[in-house]
């Protein structure tokens, strides 16, 4: 009886495996590939780069007095900053030195010509801007500093260096890779100083110095 038992098994077990074989493969699953994940963009970071632009304003001699008379030249130099971005808001500091050629001269009440001129102009600014992915338009404000030149025929003239303020706003763009371009509006006044007998018969003679600027630039952003 166990002899017959075992058979029996035998024989189930060797059916089970020709179905088996006898069945379809098993279907092939589809690949499934996750999407990449793409970081958001980030404005957070420090940042070098060049600009350059003109810039058009006025001056005024107080002896002879001149009234205002128009200055206009263009400038190109260096940028050094930092952003930090929070949510969509982007705060920072920046600061430039450009090579300068901002002038006018005036013959009002100055028949030989009253000159003011500006060689070099550099600001240390604030900046605030709402993101919008890789667009950034911003307000800016600070310090500035450059020198104001003043100068006529028959006196020595004389250059000071001068401390004054800022304020503008631009946009800037993020560009392929770390590269990103801008561009701004900046009124900057130097305020003034006394040329004095340099300039004139009388020991106090006030030079300003206005001007608006319009500049384009290039960042590289680390």
């Amino acid at each position: 009886m166990k002899r017959v038992f075992l058979a029996f098994v035998g024989l189930a077990a060797l059916g089970g495996a020709a179905a088996a074989a006898d069945l379809p493969p098993p279907a092939a699953q589809n690949y499934y590939k996750a999407p990449a994940y793409l970081p958001p963009f980030s404005w957070t970071g420090f940042y070098l780069g060049i600009n350059g632009g003109g810039g058009w304003g006025d001056s005024r001699w107080d002896s002879p007095a001149t009234g205002n008379f128009d200055l206009s030249g263009g400038l190109v130099g260096g940028t050094l900053g930092y952003n930090y971005q929070f949510g969509q808001a982007v705060a920072g500091l920046e600061g430039d030195i450009d090579w300068a050629d901002i002038n006018g001269t005036t013959t009002n009440a100055c028949a030989a010509g009253c000159k003011t001129s500006d060689n070099w102009l550099g600001t240390f600014r604030g900046r605030l801007g709402i993101a919008a992915d890789r667009f950034l338009p911003y307000v800016t404000g600070g310090l500035a500093f450059g020198d104001i030149q003043a100068s006529t025929p028959g006196f020595a003239g004389a250059t000071s260096t001068q401390a004054g303020w800022t304020v503008g706003g631009g946009i800037e763009m993020s560009l392929a890779g770390n590269w990103s371009a801008k561009a701004e509006y900046l009124y900057v006044d130097l305020g003034k100083f006394n040329c004095g007998t340099s300039c004139s018969l009388l020991t106090t003679d006030n030079v300003s110095f206005h001007t608006n600027l319009l500049r384009a630039g290039i960042n590289y952003r680390f």
